[in-house]
């Protein structure tokens, strides 16, 4: 009766175990995700539509990120990695939500190009 109640307990313990060990590579690969998604929230390319990008550090893959460029705003998809581990995010962002949280800027009227000052050596030219 000790033996069973013994064999029992030890197959529970390392089910626990195990599991305990599982979450804490998926928790870790969600964290290495979560970055990549921050990194291409603060680097949102103004001109490219598609932009691929590793974050590596210290020889070691934490996350892979892609930027896509929609109609109306962007598409993320961030793949944290953890040893054989990987959790993916997808997440889809408008462009005037990125603006209005401040991972775009607006252009403003003074970044366009003086074009006055164009008219008016063309219309000098003719007189």
């Amino acid at each position: 009766m000790k033996t069973l109640l013994l064999s029992f307990f030890l197959i529970i313990s390392f089910q626990t175990f195990s599991q305990t060990q599982i979450e804490g590579d998926i928790n870790i690969a969600y964290q290495n995700a979560k970055k990549g998604i921050y990194w291409s929230l603060s680097n949102v390319p103004e001109n490219k539509l598609r932009l691929k990008h590793d974050l590596i550090d210290k020889d070691k893959l934490y996350s892979t990120v892609q930027i896509v460029k929609e109609i109306d705003g962007v598409k993320i998809v961030s793949t944290g990695y953890n040893n054989s581990t990987e959790v993916r995010i997808k997440m889809y962002r408008s462009f005037k939500s990125l603006i209005k949280e401040g991972y775009i800027e607006t252009k403003k009227e003074n970044d366009q190009p003086d074009t006055t000052k164009q008219v008016k050596k063309k219309s000098r030219k003719k007189s």
